[in-house]
């Protein structure tokens, strides 16, 4: 959980950072020299630094002062000067400057046991556990990037088995081939390649490779793209209301594919970090009409709360679904003193609670499509 920080004194000297920047500093990270936009003229390394995050993405680079609407993020070391910042240099471009007085208490992880520990939220480790996968399956995920998920469903199957990881984007592929290599896991096989397409129908095996014939699998989980508006902290807002709504009929699309994929009997984990009605228990309650063959199951962990009416879901089917909402936990601005005598019980269910805001429903197949 994160905790608000009282009486932090600013500084003279100030650092201006990016939207997304600032996003990761409330998160507990440091500040990469990348996302620096603004520094003091007279900015050495070792000076005390407040930082600020411009939330509107105005600032322009390399500003030695910035009057437009920006939000206190605490107070750093700076471990490169002004020049160095924006001196274009590759080599110069690792930590800019060091958080010792975050506003919030989120702890970081920098460096922490990298070969050892790979960082997920709260909702995302359960729902490789609602997926629960088997030692000797053959499983995809089929959005899979960063591969925090992907590595996870390795790990639970002690990997044996195969893990199938699919993500359109080559960098974010690469990405998960890292970390497997860097974790040890031998089970996980990436492909740069569109989830939509991954159904083959000619019925000519492509020898383990994308796209495969109907069902293949054992366990799919469908990560969706979303409008990830249960990411946070998030400190400013760029949707259109056109990119929102393109969401849902991008999802119905894979979620068709990963139909065709499993096998009778496999399981369909499907789970997005949002929180809008329209990209969760509206594509259940079209998942369960278009696929007779679908069977909504109960989930285990059961840790968030009950779906949203509004769908059409019935009561039964509500307390069958995960929906984690940061809203229901009303902590913007408790200090960590008043939390010291809390019974243990209340602050497991706090800190449980207190996660960005995620959706998962779980399926099993029941008979061939």
């Amino acid at each position: 959980m994160n905790f608000k920080r009282k009486n932090i004194k600013k500084q003279q000297c100030e650092a201006i950072v990016g939207p997304q920047c600032g996003n990761a500093v409330l998160r507990g990270a440091h500040v990469y020299a990348p996302g620096i936009v603004s520094a003091s003229k007279f900015m050495k390394a070792g000076d005390v630094i407040s930082v600020y995050s411009d939330i509107k993405g105005k600032c322009k680079k390399g500003a030695k002062e910035f009057d437009g609407t920006k939000v206190f993020l605490g107070n750093g070391i700076s471990e490169l000067s002004r020049k160095e910042i924006f001196s274009g240099l590759p080599e110069l471009k690792g930590m800019g400057i060091r958080m010792t007085e975050p506003v919030y208490l989120s702890p970081s992880f920098d460096n922490v046991l990298p070969r050892y520990l790979f960082l997920q939220n709260l909702p995302s480790a359960v729902v490789t556990h609602v997926l629960n996968p088997q030692p000797g399956e053959k499983i995809l995920d089929l959005c899979a990037a960063p591969g925090g998920k992907t590595t996870h469903i390795a790990a639970l199957m002690h990997d044996q088995g195969e893990v199938i990881a699919l993500d359109k984007i080559f960098n974010k592929v690469e990405k998960i081939k890292q970390n497997a290599l860097l974790l040890g896991l031998n089970s996980i096989r990436a492909f740069c390649f569109d989830g939509t397409k991954a159904i083959k129908l000619d019925m000519v095996d492509t020898e383990g490779e994308p796209p495969f014939l109907p069902e293949t699998f054992d366990r799919i989980l469908l990560d969706a793209p979303c409008s990830g508006m249960g990411q946070r902290p998030n400190m400013a807002c760029t949707w259109s209301l056109k990119e929102v709504a393109s969401y849902q009929p991008l999802q119905r699309k894979l979620f068709t594919v990963a139909v065709q994929l499993l096998k009778p009997g496999g399981v369909l984990v499907y789970s997005t970090c949002t929180i809008t009605l329209a990209e969760n228990e509206e594509q259940v309650a079209w998942a369960l009409t278009k696929f007779p063959c679908l069977q909504l199951q109960p989930q285990k962990p059961q840790i968030g709360g009950e779906g949203m009416r509004g769908a059409g879901l019935s009561c039964e089917q509500l307390k069958q679904l995960q929906r984690f909402d940061p809203s229901a936990v009303p902590l913007p601005d408790t200090d960590i003193d008043s939390l010291r005598e809390t019974r243990r019980e209340d602050m497991l269910r706090l800190a449980n609670k207190d996660s960005i805001g995620f959706f998962i429903a779980k399926f099993v197949k029941s008979k061939s499509t």
